[in-house]
């Protein structure tokens, strides 16, 4: 692959720098403190009520303390992460999603219907993954499959990427279940898990719609004219050595792994009867999850060694995760124990005043598209950003639902396109394919996702999201 002459910031060093920066915060900024008020068992910010206090500077003892108090105060997320994490990688280890994938990928050949409808399924599973489980790195293997199989289809590597990745992508961004992102941005913002989940289903369904018909189109035009592909050279050599040995061998998807499937259906359901009935939070979905991965295991055939060696692998494959996420919190133990962290509210909430609430809205979503660039995390980021980003929405009249929502559309959209992603940068270098082509590529989408994506920021004020949610909330 072709260099962008960007190298990619280490998310440590970024997060540990700006450790250092709240310390050297405190010795600058005056301290500061609103009122609080207990609103559903959350502490909320009372707007009007800022008064400057005595600051408490944070020395070098505090930054080397910050991590472990940040490991201390979100063990909770953390915990909850690496479980659940452990889970889906039984589940990827009884190989049944692969199967069910490739088991649509052979229908194609024999329905006429499928092979109509072949992108938009495709789209729709791995849009589910992305909205159900966080998928991400899951889908770089895919690129391997879809690659070739776009080219036997007529159409160009870039369709064979875009596929798994953009569908995940999609969903990602408009997840309505993801524990990783979503789950972790209500927790932190003290909101129940799944809260709002019939207008987050819109929005994925929004999100999903738009990226299908985007690829779909570009897909029929290459198609009629392969030369309009930015890869048409490379694909003309790809298609001379085509090896689709992977589909041609699969006999068909097995009752095992159809059960498997069905079982991972049920658990799903049930996290979602079990938030919405009897209020589950973070440790009964934790509880689940781990049930879950150990019944789809037994179901799955894996053996018990397995069972638990693939838990253990998909706990250390999200051991960066919770890292980052105690990294993250010691930002805010540092703000916190130096009383600077109401200050900065106060400054952020100044700067967008009299704004109305839907402009500042829009202002999180581009707030966080930028701050992906340098955390391109999305447990990370919501752990970096939420803690400040939840109270100054109840400072600015948005509502800490539409507070989370921006995160997601500012996080999710941009993973398309930032050259820091190493996820995008490993598949486009297994693909052959530059950054600046498939950037180039790119870049209509993201315009077009990010007019959706502010509009999708108004209706929650439209219909009040604060109080419309809570018809979805236990």
């Amino acid at each position: 692959m072709q260099s962008t002459g960007i190298k990619a910031p280490n998310t440590y060093l970024v997060i540990g720098a700006l450790i250092i920066v709240m310390a050297a915060l405190t010795w600058i900024v005056p301290g500061g403190e609103f009122e609080k008020q207990e609103v559903d068992g959350k502490q909320r910010v009372i707007p009007n009520t800022f008064e400057f206090k005595d600051r408490n500077p944070q020395g070098i003892g505090a930054i080397l303390g910050a991590p472990f108090e940040g490991f201390v105060e979100a063990a909770d997320i953390i915990v909850f992460v690496l479980i659940v994490g452990g889970a889906f990688y039984v589940l990827q280890g009884t190989k049944a999603i692969d199967a069910g994938i490739l088991a649509v990928a052979r229908a194609h050949e024999r329905s006429r219907t499928v092979r109509l409808l072949l992108i938009p399924i495709f789209m729709v599973i791995f849009s589910l993954g992305g909205s159900v489980y966080g998928m991400a790195e899951e889908t770089i293997p895919f690129v391997l499959i879809f690659i070739p199989l776009a080219l036997a289809l007529g159409y160009d590597s870039i369709v064979g990427i875009a596929i798994p990745f953009v569908g995940a992508g999609a969903g990602f961004a408009g997840a309505f279940i993801n524990p990783f992102t979503l789950g972790i941005a209500q927790g932190i913002s003290g909101l129940p898990p799944l809260s709002g989940l019939g207008y987050r289903v819109l929005v994925w369904i929004i999100t999903t719609s738009v990226a299908t018909i985007f690829i779909m189109r570009y897909a029929a035009r290459v198609k009629k004219n392969p030369r309009l592909s930015p890869c048409y050279e490379t694909d003309q050599a790809k298609r001379s050595n085509l090896d689709m040995s992977e589909l041609e061998s699969f006999s068909g998807i097995s009752n095992r792994h159809k059960l498997v499937l069905v079982g991972f259906g049920l658990a799903m359901g049930l996290l979602v009867f079990g938030v919405l009935q009897y209020g589950w939070y973070i440790k009964e979905i934790a509880a689940l999850f781990l049930a879950s991965g150990i019944i789809i295991g037994v179901v799955g055939g894996l053996k018990a060694s397995q069972i638990v060696d693939n838990f253990s692998r998909g706990a250390k494959d999200l051991l960066d995760t919770a890292l980052l996420i105690g990294l993250a919190r010691g930002i805010l133990v540092i703000a916190r124990d130096g009383h600077i962290i109401d200050t900065l509210l106060n400054f952020f909430a100044s700067l967008i005043d009299g704004l109305p609430a839907v402009a500042a809205a829009w202002i999180m979503f581009f707030t966080q598209t930028a701050i992906n660039f340098f955390v391109p995390s999305g447990s990370g980021q919501a752990a970096l950003t939420m803690p400040i980003m939840a109270p100054l929405a109840d400072l600015v009249g948005v509502s800490r639902q539409t507070a989370v929502l921006a995160y997601q559309f500012g996080d999710g959209f941009s993973n398309l396109i930032i050259p820091t992603s190493g996820i995008l940068v490993g598949i486009l270098a297994l693909a052959g394919i530059s950054w600046t082509k498939w950037a180039r590529w790119m870049l209509p989408l993201q315009l077009i996702l990010l007019g959706v994506g502010m509009m999708l920021l108004i209706p929650p004020f439209v219909f009040d999201w604060a109080d419309w949610a809570r018809l979805w909330t236990p």
